[in-house]
């Protein structure tokens, strides 16, 4: 029998797995090879309880290397959208969290060939690299196209549970930039609702096409290219810290 976190974070709160699986297939000597040399290069240090019980805050300038304003991507899949901000946007650091080793690894081997410098990786949960950012740190956050979790009974390990998004807050500047895409109608639903109750976000929406075109600078995943393949429709949601 796999192991299992203790039922309650040391803050108190519930840990809920908001993400699946965390191996796939067997990776290729050449992707395994990024994983045991580069990731380690591009590696936040001191994320887990383990490495940094006193949850020190990361040090972002040393961390890249440089003062610039810092993106954070949840649950980056493959990396596509991650791989174009990154080329888009070269005087932005971002961060990238997936706990899907063969999605790391992946972006891994693309950003080895394009020769992307500004992305570090945190190959695991983005929760616990949320509680070691330092207040109001991040520019931007994004989180596309998240685990549904469809089952009723399954809708409290999502990401958009109150704990998660109150840490995302925590961690965004003043008009800093919350953005969720998702092809399930369900968990706009939700997201809406419990942004609604947060006085730290604002929905920036206007009129239909505000949630129903992407942003000027998107770049389509895999996930929701097989959305609109199966005929569902992708939301695109905007918030601002306020």
């Amino acid at each position: 029998m796999a192991k299992t976190r203790s039922a309650l974070r040391p803050d108190g709160t519930p840990w809920r797995n908001f993400y699946g699986r965390r191996h796939g297939k067997k990776l290729r000597p050449a992707q395994q090879r990024d994983m045991d040399g580069a990731l380690r290069e591009i590696q936040p240090t001191g994320v887990t309880r383990a490495d940094n019980p006193e949850r020190t805050p990361l040090d972002l300038a040393a961390l890249f290397g440089r003062d610039a304003p810092v993106w954070l991507e949840i649950g980056f899949g493959a990396g596509e959208h991650l791989f174009h901000q990154a080329r888009t946007y070269p005087q932005v650091g971002i961060i990238g969290c997936e706990p899907f080793i063969n999605g790391v690894a992946q972006f891994m081997s693309k950003m080895r060939e394009a020769g992307v410098e500004n992305v570090r990786v945190h190959p695991g949960d983005a929760r616990d690299l949320l509680e070691v950012l330092p207040e109001a740190s991040l520019d931007k956050v994004f989180l596309l196209y998240p685990d549904p979790w469809p089952k009723t009974r399954h809708h409290r390990r999502r990401f958009v549970v109150p704990e998660n998004l109150v840490a995302v807050a925590r961690a965004l500047r003043p008009d800093g930039e919350f953005r969720v895409a998702t092809d399930i109608p369900d968990y706009v639903r939700q997201t809406l609702e419990v942004t609604g109750t947060l006085p730290e976000f604002e929905w920036l929406a206007e009129g239909p096409t505000d949630w129903r075109e992407p942003w000027d600078d998107w770049h389509r995943t895999r996930y929701e290219a097989k959305a609109l393949r199966e005929g569902r429709v992708p939301h695109y949601l905007t918030f601002r810290r306020t």
